[in-house]
């Protein structure tokens, strides 16, 4: 349970950012367009407060659980003129409804370089080995930088430990750089001390570029900082797109799952692990929860879902290709149909927040 007011009103607004980050996307592409935004909203139901600036109403909404941005045209498309957004060119439509995931993942890479900056980079890179071990046995040395492991590529440490999880102990071909040099070795992962498949290494590890110098580390300039964000963003991304996957095919278990009350569980247990140690551990914690939402919620949108950003950009697609719009009727009803699947999805998913709160 969440258990401080503060952790709940922290979990609102950081959800609250993302979401207007990804509006602000869809906003901002549409006004220079020139499309007429008619609302800007956050959260969604009954309306809590609005004021009208210019053209545009900026609303606040009863559920913090998302928003939008509706603009003219887009939903009645008998609506046309020549700032109604069905009225803009194929491209530019799709410019505006890409812009949403875009923001999102511009977000979480800004809040990513952030906590590097003022943590740690940890390279796939060997900085010393553990004695009896797989990766001692195999032949590796200090200063071999592992590139594939059973044909994945490596680019961040987290990489070794997220193949190593999925792997579950069978043998893996790891594939590094030595000296210039590709080589391959094979090896078996063996359970350390903390339940988890090793190889039996330590990465090399360097301070960040903002945070307080630490003897026998050496500091991550700014390329590194950069570099490492954007590898970081990727791994997000890619598992975040493996685990939708996973969702869609019915392959994921329920503990697996999380909808709005289990991010709001996640944000507050994120932030109360924080704050006992200091102020800057908790906002070190939550830039790395808004981070991997935010990549989150960009993945997701992206996706050919109807009712959902992917699945109108499968729709303005297929107009470019065909050059000629796909049947509103027909498009208005697929959205609808997906929109009734994601609000029993919805309810199916808060349902599984609740019975995991208090049922365990």
């Amino acid at each position: 349970m969440l258990s401080s007011i503060p952790a709940i009103l922290i979990s609102i607004i950081v959800l609250s950012i993302i979401v207007i980050i990804h509006e602000f996307g869809h906003f901002i592409v549409a006004k220079k367009s020139g499309v007429l935004v008619e609302e800007f909203a956050v959260g969604m139901g009954p309306m809590l407060f609005s004021k009208q600036i210019g053209e545009t109403l900026y609303s606040l909404r009863a559920l913090p659980i998302g928003g939008f941005c509706r603009m003219m045209g887009e939903e009645n498309t008998e609506e046309i003129s020549e700032r109604s957004f069905n009225s803009k060119s194929v491209w530019a439509r799709i410019a505006i409804i890409a812009a949403g995931p875009f923001m999102n993942f511009v977000l979480a890479m800004v809040l990513i370089i952030c906590l590097v900056s003022t943590t740690i980079v940890v390279k796939p890179e060997i900085a010393a080995l553990s004695d009896g071990y797989p990766a001692e046995m195999a032949g590796l040395q200090i200063g071999d930088v592992i590139k594939k492991i059973n044909g994945k590529n490596v680019y961040i440490y987290d990489d070794v430990q997220m193949i190593m999880a999925e792997n579950r102990g069978e043998p893996v071909e790891v594939e590094l750089l030595r000296d210039g040099k590709t080589m391959i070795v094979t090896m078996t992962p063996k359970i350390g001390e903390t339940g988890r498949y090793l190889m039996g290494f330590t990465p090399v590890i360097k301070s960040g570029f903002f945070s307080e110098s630490v003897e026998g580390y050496e500091r991550a300039s700014v390329w590194d900082t950069i570099t490492y964000s954007f590898d970081t963003m990727v791994f997000y991304v890619r598992y975040t797109a493996m685990g939708l996957a996973k969702v869609f095919t019915f392959h994921a278990s329920k503990e697996e799952i999380s909808g709005p009350i289990g991010i709001f569980q996640i944000v507050g247990d994120s932030y109360e692990a924080g704050i006992q140690q200091s102020v800057g551990a908790a906002v070190q914690n939550i830039m790395y929860i808004g981070a991997v939402l935010s990549a989150n919620l960009g993945v997701l949108n992206l996706f050919p879902i109807p009712a959902m950003d992917g699945g109108r950009l499968v729709f303005l697609l297929l107009e470019a290709i065909r050059r000629k719009p796909v049947d509103p009727e027909m498009e208005g009803r697929v959205h609808f149909a997906g929109f009734v699947c994601l609000m029993v999805f919805m309810v199916f998913i808060v349902y599984n927040d609740i019975t995991k709160i208090f049922v365990g």
